[in-house]
């Protein structure tokens, strides 16, 4: 289990990686909060997964895949929804995750 202050740093690495656009390394951040939790069937699982998603579409982008990533974006919006209804002590830096990504997308190289 990771503890609280572990899991608010691997957020914050997860956006500072999202502010390099080492997206890899975004993915990796969260995905060692996800992996261990990935079969628990609840919002905030769902969410981490979306945020990852987000991390592998802009990655994609950076490699010209772009049909590839558009799909995976598909999951990110997907999995988006679930931050409203979070009960959770993560939210507000889950929203600060959103708004990352979010500006991350709006800038014209990374539009599907």
């Amino acid at each position: 289990m990771i503890t609280e202050q572990k899991h608010l740093e691997l957020c914050d690495e997860f956006i500072f990686c999202l502010s390099e656009q080492r997206f890899y390394d975004a993915h990796e951040a969260l995905e060692e909060i996800w992996f261990p939790r990935r079969f628990e069937n609840n919002d905030e699982v769902k969410l981490l997964k979306g945020f990852i998603n987000a991390a592998v579409s802009f990655e994609l982008v950076k490699q010209g895949r772009l049909n590839a990533s558009e799909k995976v974006w598909k999951n990110y919006i997907k999995y988006k929804v679930y931050l409203e209804q979070l009960d959770s002590e993560y939210k507000p830096i889950y929203k600060q995750l959103v708004a990352n990504i979010e500006k991350i997308k709006e800038l014209k190289k990374f539009n599907n």
